[in-house]
């Protein structure tokens, strides 16, 4: 994205204004029950762009947060806010009483789907037609390959094997300790990427987030209009379960498609910049912004919810189901493939798009 000196009016008037019309639905008695009357689903629909508009602003600022701070503080500003705008579409659906069991699985699952095929492929595609080739520093995304692959398999392919407790579920001192590598993990990576060995990941465009001029104010700005997309979006959130829940339903297509849609919301923004520094030529901006992405969902997301499902004691299934779990394995691998030489072409590209396409068909049709 783009960033001005001057903010942009929908990146504060969007956030405001939905929380202006949730206070205003609740007022009126709208409360838990809202979504049983007609007009309290309507008014939940009609919320949802608000929320829509809410995630962008909150990626928005987050990166003009980011890019006030430099690193390693900007990285860290821009993970947590998109890790805060999952945990609450996530958590707000266990709040529902109607999130499956295998909601977080199927989120996480299908954010590594969605990246590592759809955005991956958009990208290698879209900069394949421009180009024909294109290059990226091989050292960052065996890094990035790497630490998903351990993440992966702790997280979603382990918990099949073990047999403390029956199902594809972690015991609660297994949850624990899985948490706590994750966070370790993901914490010992974002310092190689941000200082340790900050060159692997800046490629031809060394634009990572750097200070600029007048930063104390526009840091203050941005980190308050953040603030206000977030409250926002933890709001809304609640009201957008309400929706993807009767949505889901209504069209009786199976759970897992609920995590699909949390996934899309999730990375919308991140997607469009990843698919724009294809178009400019820099592919190695949209890896960063493309898996980071995906370890950031589980190097944080994952421990997060873990920490809630202690609380509300509710069950928590993250081994994925044979026919997923071939998928991620195959997406792991050809993604090792594309990433190994360090120049990508269309070929590539289509390669991971047919595996999206794959994906997204088996999520309807099992």
């Amino acid at each position: 994205m783009q960033h001005s000196t001057q903010t942009p009016v929908w990146t504060w008037l969007l956030p405001l204004a939905g929380i202006a019309l949730f206070a205003a639905a609740v007022f009126v008695g709208f409360g838990d029950g809202f979504a049983a009357s007609p007009v309290g689903l309507t008014i939940a629909v009609a919320l949802v762009p608000f929320l829509l508009g809410a995630v962008f602003a909150a990626v928005y600022h987050a990166e003009e947060a980011a890019h006030q701070t430099g690193e390693p503080i900007g990285t860290l500003i821009l993970t947590v806010a998109v890790t805060v705008i999952e945990l609450a579409l996530i958590v707000s659906l266990m709040l529902t009483g109607k999130a499956g069991p295998t909601l977080v699985r199927d989120t996480v699952f299908a954010v590594i789907m969605i990246i590592c095929t759809g955005l991956v492929g958009a990208c290698i595609t879209v900069g394949g037609v421009r180009y024909r080739e294109q290059s990226f520093d091989v050292t960052s995304a065996k890094i990035y390959l790497a630490v998903l692959l351990v993440l992966a398999s702790l997280t979603l392919l382990l918990p099949n094997y073990t047999s403390s407790v029956p199902g594809p579920i972690y015991s609660n001192s297994q949850l624990a300790f899985i948490s706590a590598v994750t966070i370790a993990l993901y914490l010992v990576f974002l310092y190689t990427q941000t200082t340790l060995h900050k060159n692997y990941f800046t490629g031809d465009h060394p634009d990572l987030f750097e200070p600029v001029a007048d930063g104390r104010r526009r840091l203050v700005k941005a980190i308050a209009f953040l603030a206000l997309a977030l409250i926002a979006v933890i709001l809304l959130a609640k009201q957008f379960a309400v929706v993807i829940t009767y949505g889901v339903e209504g069209i009786g297509a199976p759970l897992g498609v609920t995590g699909i849609i949390i996934a899309f919301i999730v990375l919308l923004p991140e997607s469009i910049s990843a698919v724009n520094a294809a178009k400019r030529d820099d592919l190695q901006k949209s890896i960063n912004l493309a898996l980071g992405s995906s370890l950031a969902t589980i190097g944080l997301t994952i421990p997060a919810v873990a920490v809630a499902n202690l609380v509300m004691q509710q069950p928590l299934h993250l081994g994925l189901e044979a026919r997923d779990a071939a998928l991620l394995i195959t997406t792991l691998g050809a993604s090792i493939l594309t990433f190994g030489t360090g120049k990508t072409n269309v070929l590539f590209g289509f390669l991971h798009l047919v595996l999206f396409g794959t994906f997204m068909f088996l999520a309807f049709v099992p």
